[in-house]
């Protein structure tokens, strides 16, 4: 599992903070409702969709609305400041582009999303340009099944959230 709480995170903190001083947006007006929504994504550790960042977000700005989560996330998207992240069938999520490359579990019972870096990764993209001469860009990796606590559940046959 990634530690996201060493080094590499307090030094790009302290980078973003840096940033939302001057715009970190590139030609973009960097409006309040922005600032926010970059601060809650950075301070989310980890994955968050819109729906949960317009909740965290309309708690300190109540006139911030489902459209300007969804606008700013596309923007913010486009410049490269977060990744968006389909995990599952239907749920998208997002996150600071900050963190190593690592792969993701995605837990059916409770939906919650596990990050783990493994080398075996990047041995399959070498394998991968050996054999096939592809030089891979971008790889993506997720896993479904069940965490630890909704596995027990299931094995016992409590449903409930985990």
């Amino acid at each position: 599992m990634v530690d996201r709480k060493g080094g590499n995170k307090v030094e790009w903190k302290l980078r973003m903070r840096r940033n939302l001083k001057d715009n970190p947006i590139h030609g973009h007006t960097l409006t309040a409702q922005r600032r926010l929504l970059l601060e809650l994504l950075r301070d989310a550790d980890g994955h968050i969709d819109a729906k949960e960042l317009y909740g965290r977000a309309s708690m300190r700005d109540e006139s911030i609305s489902l459209a300007t989560i969804y606008r700013s996330l596309n923007l913010f998207k486009q410049l490269g400041l977060v990744a968006e992240r389909r995990l599952g069938k239907v749920r998208c999520c997002y996150e600071m582009k900050h963190s190593p490359e690592h792969q993701h579990l995605v837990c059916y019972g409770c939906g919650r999303v596990i990050e783990f870096e493994n080398h075996l990764v990047g041995k399959l993209i070498e394998a991968v340009r050996r054999e096939h001469g592809f030089y891979v860009t971008k790889a993506e990796l997720y896993l479904e099944g069940y965490c630890p606590e909704c596995e027990e559940k299931e094995e016992t046959g409590h449903h409930d959230d985990c």
